[in-house]
């Protein structure tokens, strides 16, 4: 039996704030994963590894409240849209996840060694990637195409430092061998804070076609 529009502008605007809350969750743990590198504090990687089964959780019950509004309301083209592409977000902050424990667990491999070098453009891919998945989360409540498009610029940032951190690190490991393990392992990190700026360029992806109907690659 279909809800009546009131209702279900009610359940959409419900289901957009569980977005924003699985969102926020997400991109704390990354900004705790990269301070735990930096840091060395394995307390606050194990906390990012808990959490991670906190955002399984709200994807699924995300996902479930989509298709039960789908069942119930047999939803207009836009509003369509607007469930369909909350799937697809939800599955993407939920990489996210993934990635901020890679790191995490990263941290803790590395707990016992000295750095063998001072970690700097690691914390700065930390922030501008906490910053993209912030942003593009408010564009999404707000439908705002200019801000999802800026979202997906900056994504360019993201690939010249982690650029700059390959090339350093390649570097130091061609000095000396003994360096190869460690620097393969933040390596990782900096790939792994690469994928999580692509999915937050996902979703100004996918924001810009809940506004528009238009799905464009963004991501090159």
């Amino acid at each position: 039996m279909a809800t009546t529009r009131p209702a279900f502008d009610r359940e959409l605007e419900e289901l957009q704030q569980d977005i924003l809350k699985m969102g926020s969750i997400v991109e704390q743990q990354i900004y705790n994963a990269v301070e735990s590198l930096v840091k060395k504090d394995e307390k606050l990687a194990q906390k990012v590894i808990q959490d991670d089964d906190k955002v399984d959780k709200m994807q699924y019950e995300i996902e479930d409240k989509c298709v039960k509004l789908i069942a119930r309301q047999h939803p207009l083209a836009k509003d369509l849209r607007v469930i369909f592409t909350g799937v697809k977000i939800v599955t993407d902050l939920e990489r996210m996840s993934d990635n901020a424990v890679d790191i995490a667990r990263t941290t803790i491999r590395l707990l016992n060694q000295q750095y063998i070098k001072p970690l700097i453009d690691i914390p700065k891919m930390g922030q501008l990637t906490c910053e993209m998945v912030k942003n593009a989360l408010d564009a999404y409540i707000n439908q705002d195409l200019s801000a999802a498009q800026k979202v997906c610029d900056a994504d360019d940032e993201i690939d010249t430092l982690y650029s700059q951190i390959f090339r350093e690190l390649l570097v130091i490991m061609m000095e000396d061998p003994r360096t190869i393990s460690q620097a393969t392992q933040l390596l990782f990190v900096g790939r792994f804070l690469e994928r999580i700026a692509d999915h937050a360029t996902n979703l100004g992806e996918w924001i810009i076609y809940v506004v528009t109907g238009e799905k464009k690659e963004l991501n090159n």
